[in-house]
């Protein structure tokens, strides 16, 4: 049986997550319908749900990543606020020990959003869904693409009763996450296999939810203690992320032979013995834990380079982590995803529709996003051992090179320290990082002398039991 959506005009969006809600909203209004179909039922509050497990994890929100979505959604961030998400100024709320030593906490450049990925993505959906194009298909699984390598014309579904179908559609958007079927979905169409690539370190990921001590409850600083990847061995890192209702979500992690464990007993020793300084683990001795220990190890870096492809078929789209998948420590995937929902919106109101082309630019215009979070993923994950088959390239060296040049100047260097976060906050390319000015300070070097001791005010100690 073949249904299509009345009027004409469809849309159908595959997954419910962040990335399939905000493509739903740049679509609405250009398709007269936008179904998004999802495996899951969604909530209607904020609350777990079994095809997003990562969600237990720690999520931020870089601003290039915020501004997009606010662009979508207007007054989302102010939302988001009044629901008790938090806005941390970077890099005047964060203490962040680097593999250079510990990052100054200077002036406001650019801010991430904090929230637990349960009133984000909740906060969100309800937004969407409150415009009457959207409408959610609950309950149902795709099977795979209907059309053939010209062009697409719908996806074959099946619903909660196992009724197979067919949704017609004039763009079909693959939001669905790392497990994407695209990649078998269009070798059934007959086209060829893309180019893939994959930097694994092997990293684990433990996270537990704890309630602050009660003095540090409001406008604790986000604490980060990143691996060293020159040291040749396994890199262990930690971040502290400060959330609603004054709880703050900790993730562990460490790659191949440097994992956390599942235990709850083992959380805070590998904080405190484990990592390259015992902060956060003397900050949690001093929480209450609200949770167990939640436990992943879908982190391998993965990107398809589907813009790369000799023929790409009309009417299909794929972004977000389908796309391209990072390793969650650089906290880059929402904000991917926001940017590449944004130019969806812009592409398709430039071009219309189910236009001939359209998704061909569509996939070449996703590259630069995309390319831009790989480039900051993988430049480090390439190092540690076991990451790919043949190890760092020539390109992989020189670039690390002048990185960690870069990162050690602004341990010190506020100017280029903003440089820095305006490429990692996703505003800005990394060309700005190669201008004259920049590449005289990395060569001079810091201009101020390396902190010995985390930038804690004494304020923020007492509030956190340390003083």
């Amino acid at each position: 049986m073949s249904e299509r959506p009345s009027p004409a005009r469809a849309a159908v969006v595959l997954g419910g997550s962040h990335t399939g809600m905000l493509a739903a909203r740049a679509l609405a209004g250009l398709a007269d319908r936008v179904v998004v179909v999802e495996r899951d039922e969604l909530p209607a509050a904020p609350g777990p749900r079994r095809g997003l497990p990562q969600a237990r994890h720690g999520h931020m929100l870089w601003s290039g990543g915020a501004r997009a979505m606010e662009e979508l959604l207007p007054g989302i961030g102010a939302q988001l606020l009044a629901a008790g998400a938090r806005r941390a100024p970077v890099t005047t709320d964060m203490v962040v020990l680097s593999a250079h030593g510990w990052f100054r906490r200077w002036p406001e450049s650019h801010h991430v959003l904090l929230a637990g990925r349960d009133l984000l993505d909740a906060t969100v959906r309800a937004r969407v869904l409150a415009d009457g194009h959207v409408e959610v298909a609950g309950g149902t699984e795709v099977l795979g693409l209907a059309g053939g390598a010209a062009a697409v014309t719908g996806v074959r579904v099946r619903d909660r009763d196992g009724r197979e179908r067919t949704l017609d559609a004039d763009l079909v958007v693959d939001a669905t996450g790392r497990g994407s079927g695209a990649p078998r979905w269009l070798a059934a169409l007959g086209l060829p296999a893309p180019e893939r690539r994959e930097v694994d370190t092997g990293v684990a990921y433990a996270s537990r939810l704890y309630l602050a001590p009660e003095a540090a409850r409001g406008g604790f600083p986000v604490v980060n203690v990143q691996p060293d990847p020159r040291n040749g061995g396994p890199g262990r890192a930690g971040f502290l992320l400060p959330i609603e209702d004054g709880r703050w979500i900790v993730t562990l992690n460490g790659t191949r032979g440097g994992e956390p464990t599942t235990s709850a007993d083992d959380f805070v020793p590998f904080a405190r013995e484990r990592l390259r300084h015992p902060l956060i683990g003397d900050l949690l001795a001093r929480a209450e834990p609200l949770s167990d220990v939640a436990f992943t190890r879908a982190t391998v870096n993965r990107r398809y380079f589907y813009e790369r492809m000799p023929a790409w078929p009309d009417n299909f789209t794929v972004l977000g982590d389908a796309l391209a998948a990072y390793n969650p420590t650089y906290g880059h995937g929402l904000a991917v995803g926001a940017q590449s929902a944004l130019l969806l919106r812009e592409l398709t109101r430039r071009h219309g529709l189910g236009a001939p082309g359209l998704s061909r630019r569509l996939q070449k215009a996703l590259a630069r996003p995309v390319g831009a979070a790989w480039d900051l993923a993988v430049g480090q994950d390439v190092f540690y051992p076991g990451a790919t088959e043949g190890g760092p390239t020539a390109r992989d060296r020189a670039v690390a090179a002048y990185v960690n040049r870069l990162m050690y100047t602004a341990t010190g260097n506020g100017r280029i320290a903003r440089r820095v976060t305006d490429v990692t906050s996703l505003e800005r390319r990394a060309e700005v990082l190669l201008t004259p000015s920049v590449l005289l300070a990395a060569l001079a070097g810091p201009s101020k002398p390396t902190l010995t001791e985390p930038p804690l005010t004494t304020e923020e100690l007492k509030r956190a039991g340390l003083q």
